[in-house]
């Protein structure tokens, strides 16, 4: 029988990892991507240390997932169908040993992307003769009998290409010069295809900061922090920018600062004392009680700022107005950094719109994978690993479409 053609649209992980198992099932698989290479964004991802997955308890990573109306017994069906063993297996059976970092984040041996992505590469052109066609731009894309036409556009002009199934996987809207632009919104939406708006995550908060708290406190750490909105509480470490605040606590915190109607956090500068412990260390200070307060509770040099900072219009300063202050400490933000700044994106095609296979209602025989899909993750190894298992379910599926 003839190979079945299937195109993958999209050069990145959820896109190959579709080609390989549409590829490994028999069928004819071609890969197209408007960059003149693959894998751009993933490269940038993996430059100081590619975080494939990470080693946690299952049932507590499948929770690090969100979305507009997102179908959790669908989700965690997908994710299990390539869950983080079955990709740090993928890796080793590629060549590309892994190992678990203290955090629980998982790294290939040799820290960078671009091994793997060779080595993944190779195979998919040498071993499953996967084609690949750069510099093609998709434009359109309409069914056709059982089968899909796709147009392009490409150096030599236009051209269309009529295919058996079609997986699209185009990313979010983040990092435009890595091709990952959003700008297939528009084409999908005139097919009136409902999407919920791109939006940053993973990304910065801009706050409106005093200057004169800037110039002592611009781009000092805040370290050992809880960080929090409402009962979302979260540790780590944020860095104090000249436009607002950085760091892997406000990554984690999006959804729940985007739910708010006042965008804002609570940090606790101290999480390892009570207010009353805090109390009792400055029970001798009677003068100059900021200072000491830097001094007594081992504040660090961004901490101390900020806390001078809120009181710097007081006429009075108290003991227990510090000690409150720092265990919860409001900032007020304005807005999250521009999308193309932001690690990821949230937003995407709705839920509504796919079947269980990923497959667009409006169009048999068109699947979605990746970051285009409405749901969202922490940095920490949960983006790629959704990246790989959607890629993984629609690779599976697109080949018994098109058989």
């Amino acid at each position: 029988m003839t190979p079945r053609n299937i195109a993958i649209i999209g050069a990145g992980p959820a896109g190959l990892r579709a080609a390989e198992v549409a590829a490994e099932a028999g069928a004819s698989v071609t890969v197209f991507d408007a960059k003149p290479s693959s894998g751009r964004k993933f490269l940038i991802a993996g430059k100081s240390g590619l975080n494939l997955t990470h080693n946690e308890d299952w049932n507590y990573f499948l929770q690090k997932y969100s979305g507009t109306d997102l179908p959790r017994p669908l989700w965690n069906k997908i994710l299990n169908s390539f869950n983080n063993k079955a990709l740090r297996q993928w890796a080793s059976s590629i060549g590309v040993e892994t190992f678990v970092a203290s955090s629980g984040k998982v790294f290939p041996t040799e820290m960078k992307a671009a091994p793997l992505l060779k080595r993944w590469v190779d195979k998919l052109r040498d071993k499953l003769e996967v084609s690949f066609l750069f510099n093609h731009l998709c434009t359109d894309l309409c069914t056709i009998n059982k089968g899909v036409e796709v147009s392009f556009s490409t150096p030599d002009g236009d051209i269309t290409k009529q295919l058996d199934a079609v997986v699209i996987a185009l990313g979010g809207g983040s990092w435009r010069n890595t091709g990952s632009t959003g700008n297939w919104v528009k084409m999908f939406t005139q097919h009136d295809i409902d999407i919920t708006p791109l939006t940053p995550a993973n990304s910065g908060w801009e706050v409106d900061w005093n200057a004169s708290l800037l110039e002592k406190a611009e781009g000092l750490p805040l370290k050992n922090i809880v960080v929090s909105t409402g009962d979302n509480p979260t540790v780590g470490e944020l860095v104090i920018t000249k436009y607002g605040l950085e760091g892997g606590p406000i990554y984690k915190l999006g959804p729940a600062i985007r739910s708010l109607p006042t965008p804002a956090i609570t940090i606790d500068f101290k999480p390892t004392h009570t207010t009353d412990q805090l109390i009792a260390k400055m029970e001798s200070a009677k003068t100059d009680l900021i200072n000491e307060a830097k001094t007594r509770w081992k504040l660090n040099l961004g901490a101390h700022a900020l806390l001078a900072d809120h009181f710097i219009s007081d006429e009075v300063v108290t003991i227990e107005s510090l000690a409150r202050t720092i265990k919860n400490f409001r900032i007020p933000l304005t807005q999250p950094r521009p999308i193309d700044e932001a690690i990821s994106s949230a937003g995407g095609i709705r839920w509504d719109e796919l079947d269980e296979n990923l497959m667009l209602k409006k169009l048999p025989g068109v699947y979605c994978a990746g970051e285009m899909i409405d749901w969202e993750a922490p940095t920490g190894g949960y983006l790629l690993q959704a990246c790989f298992a959607t890629g993984n379910w629609v690779g599976k599926a697109a080949t018994n479409f098109a058989s």
